[in-house]
């Protein structure tokens, strides 16, 4: 096999992440085994069905990794040259916006045989998706210097030199935590949380037989509360019901015993929330008002209950109601990055444009999550909301005006400027501070409009469908009058494409740099 440039440095999780400064615990990987070992640290999951592009930097005549990219492996050999392209295009170019353009790059392709598939013919198969990589790359002046096929436990290079340097059979790879990387990473505190379908597990929709129940109890909700949020004069009351509720839930989860592990942790957590419940709070959080709202339980006490909830929700978004998971998942992804997680807010988001591909809210919070910007501007702006609108309330004595020193009345800092999301104006309210996202000064142009309006979904004719959620044609509408139940595709509408999700292609309309 060959060997490549060494390569040091510390490791970062994310679909696409980027190096911050910090402590350095320096590794060197001398040859593709070690790489191979290295790809779960790098990206703190085990991927699958993925395409990886790891940067380097030259520091010192060795390589320093850099930015990290991911993307599901499209079923189809047909979307691989433009996934390629997209991967490529946006590690690169995001990197070179943070004033460091790789000098070279190493590529990974990890999938599973499928039954009756050996891992040497997944490494076959896959052979004209990585020399589509190695094109990409190239075009954009950064070397593919190697290139690992990783399957059934087994992996391959793609970059020998000749036809006999790799067996057939390909190489194993080492058991999990024996190696020195793995010591490393265990002393820098550095976590393999699993392999990314158990990540996903958490957000996904239930497949139980409680799901039937589940969406009974939704329907009942819909009917209940569709007329009072499509009544101007009654949605109020129906956000204050919600939030309301949500906080109710969310001190039931913060007394709960704890439990250790993910699996029975969120058990509990079902077990905890009643159908009818999760129902009004999937519902009530369609209104964009109210999401907003809920956004502000973004951290200290509250944001481990409020985390939990959202994926609880997720999990409750079954059969038709897939797409209603949008709002959940993006509060999950939000209350993730604003805790420090980058990881799971980076899957949460995606996962929220995989259920509704123009979700603005999550498509602007996944952008400026991949590339790495600091969210303190966004948690200054819910603070100001929050203790204004307790300022409001109490009508304005015995706490005098919002401290701008607490409330956010600062400048952000350079290169964090705040943009709020672009707003439909039939909605009836002006652009909210939970809809506005950390953005490089030079993006805020392209998201400029005229007409003060927001964006028509590609194909349409900038009119709304019937059951359009409250984000997009009526504040807090969960349907058009006559439609009391909103309805979509079945599984989220599952021909929809899921930007990081395994085995899809390339997202149709995503922001440069999100893959």
């Amino acid at each position: 096999m060959t060997n490549h440039s060494e390569t040091t440095g510390p490791s970062d999780n994310g679909d696409i992440a980027y190096d911050r400064p910090g402590p350095e615990h320096q590794v060197t990987l001398r040859t593709p085994a070690e790489l191979a070992d290295a790809l779960p640290y790098l990206l703190g999951y085990r991927p699958e069905d993925s395409i990886v592009l790891v940067a380097l930097h030259d520091r010192d005549g060795r390589g320093r990794f850099g930015g990290r990219a991911r993307l599901g492996i499209p079923p189809s050999s047909g979307d691989w040259p433009s996934a390629a392209r997209q991967l490529a295009h946006g590690l690169i170019t995001g990197s070179e916006r943070r004033g460091a353009k790789p000098e070279q790059m190493v590529a990974f392709l990890c999938q599973e045989p499928a039954e009756g598939e050996s891992g040497r013919q997944v490494m076959r198969r896959l052979e004209p998706l990585a020399q589509k990589l190695r094109i990409e790359c190239g075009r954009l002046d950064v070397p593919v210097i190697e290139a690992l096929c990783i399957s059934g436990g087994r992996f391959w290079s793609y970059c020998c030199p000749t036809d006999g340097c790799c067996p057939d059979d390909g190489l194993p790879m080492g058991l999990p935590g024996t190696s020195v990387l793995a010591a490393a990473a265990a002393y820098a505190g550095i976590q393999v949380r699993g392999s990314l379908r158990q990540m996903r597990a958490r957000l996904l929709p239930w497949e139980t037989a409680g799901a039937v129940e589940q969406e009974i109890a939704l329907d009942a909700a819909g009917m209940a509360l569709v007329p009072r949020i499509l009544d101007e004069a009654r949605r109020a009351e129906v956000a204050e019901e919600t939030l309301e509720l949500a906080e109710r839930v969310m001190r039931r989860f913060a007394e709960a015993p704890f439990i250790a592990g993910a699996d029975p942790a969120d058990l509990r957590d079902d077990h905890l929330l009643e159908y009818e419940e999760a129902a009004k709070l999937i519902l009530g959080l369609q209104d964009r008002t109210t999401r907003d709202r809920a956004a502000e339980w973004m951290e200290g006490d509250e944001a481990a209950p409020a985390l939990r909830l959202w994926r609880a929700l997720a999990r409750r978004c079954v059969g038709p109601y897939g797409e209603h998971a949008a709002a959940p998942l993006t509060l999950a992804g939000w209350v993730a990055w604003s805790t420090g997680d980058d990881l799971e807010a980076r899957e949460a988001l995606a996962m929220a444009l995989g259920a509704d591909p123009d979700y603005l809210f999550a498509r602007l919070l996944h952008q400026a999550c991949n590339e790495g910007l600091d969210p303190e501007s966004v948690r200054r702006c819910l603070r100001t909301e929050r203790q204004g609108r307790a300022w409001s309330k109490s009508g304005g004595t015995g706490g005098g005006e919002p401290d701008e020193t607490d409330t956010g009345h600062k400048e952000p800092a350079p290169g964090h400027d705040m943009d709020p999301v672009p707003t439909d104006s039939s909605r009836g309210t002006g652009g909210s501070c939970a809809s506005a996202t950390p953005q490089p000064a030079s993006r805020r142009r392209r998201r400029s409009r005229t007409d003060g309006s927001g964006p028509a979904s590609p194909g349409r004719d900038g009119t709304r469908p019937a059951t359009a959620r409250a984000d997009r044609a009526h504040p807090g509408a969960c349907g058009a009058p006559g439609r009391p139940r909103p309805r979509t595709r079945a599984n989220g509408a599952a021909d929809r494409q899921d930007i990081g999700g395994p085995g899809r292609g390339p997202a149709r309309g995503t922001p440069e740099g999100d893959v």
